[in-house]
């Protein structure tokens, strides 16, 4: 799928699954049970999020097999179905995919940097990066989205004290004199973002409080069609949402 003038459709990340299953059951917060080849086996899930519309009893997953005597599955669920279409659900791999995208000027929300620098304590948290251009610092959080309604993208899906104290920080920095910045990589599709208020009205409240401080939002469209992540195209926030 060739890739046009503005990114779109541009391959990522390549992110092989390996097999089909069928979801039966979330045992806990970090580990599920699907039925492979009329077995039984157990998959993690790397997401803290509740993943309610996608991970439920009979809904297709894609897993991804990892050989390692550390591990108590060799199975790990990478996406799930929704309309004929696979949502990427595996948060470890939100960090290079956007790396990946940070540093390619023609789809960075930054264009080109001098440097970027993953995991940088500020606080009592680590934010995801820290961006050179020139004489300005951006500090920069990413968040995965997984959540639709209605074509509106929501983050969170669950109540995110994590996700409020790193919004926290952005806003001090951004008082501070620094730039900030959120981005979401959005991977259902949708025609806008919007903060999930009903599910975390503080979170809510912080983001229109960075909004009002100067804390820049980028929501990313991307897809996923089993074996490649792909670049889409920013997506507005939802005008309705305060």
């Amino acid at each position: 799928m060739p890739s046009d003038n503005n990114g779109k459709n541009k391959v990522i990340l390549e992110i092989q699954g390996d097999s089909i299953a069928i979801f039966v059951r979330r045992l806990n917060r970090f580990l599920g049970s699907v039925r492979l080849e009329e077995q039984i086996v157990e998959a993690h899930i790397h997401d803290p999020g509740r993943l309610e519309e996608l991970l439920f009893p009979g809904n297709l997953v894609l897993l991804k097999r990892y050989s390692s005597a550390k591990r108590k599955t060799s199975w790990e669920i990478i996406a799930a179905r929704l309309h004929n279409t696979w949502i990427f659900l595996n948060s470890k791999f939100h960090r290079p995919i956007s790396e990946r995208i940070l540093k390619d000027e023609k789809i960075s929300p930054f264009g080109k940097v001098d440097d970027l620098i993953p995991e940088v304590k500020v606080g009592n948290s680590r934010l995801d990066f820290l961006l050179l251009k020139g004489d300005e610092r951006i500090w920069v959080e990413v968040k995965g989205c997984t959540l639709v309604h209605r074509s509106e993208a929501l983050f969170p899906d669950a109540p995110t004290s994590r996700g409020r104290r790193h919004v926290e920080e952005l806003i001090k920095l951004r008082k501070g004199g620094d730039r900030a910045a959120l981005i979401f990589l959005v991977f259902p599709r949708a025609s806008c973002f919007s903060p999930n208020i009903a599910t975390d009205p503080e979170f809510a409240e912080l983001f229109s409080e960075a909004i009002d401080v100067g804390v820049e939002v980028y929501p990313l469209l991307l897809g996923y069609d089993g074996s490649q992540i792909f670049y889409q195209a920013p997506i507005p926030i939802c005008e309705s949402w305060r």
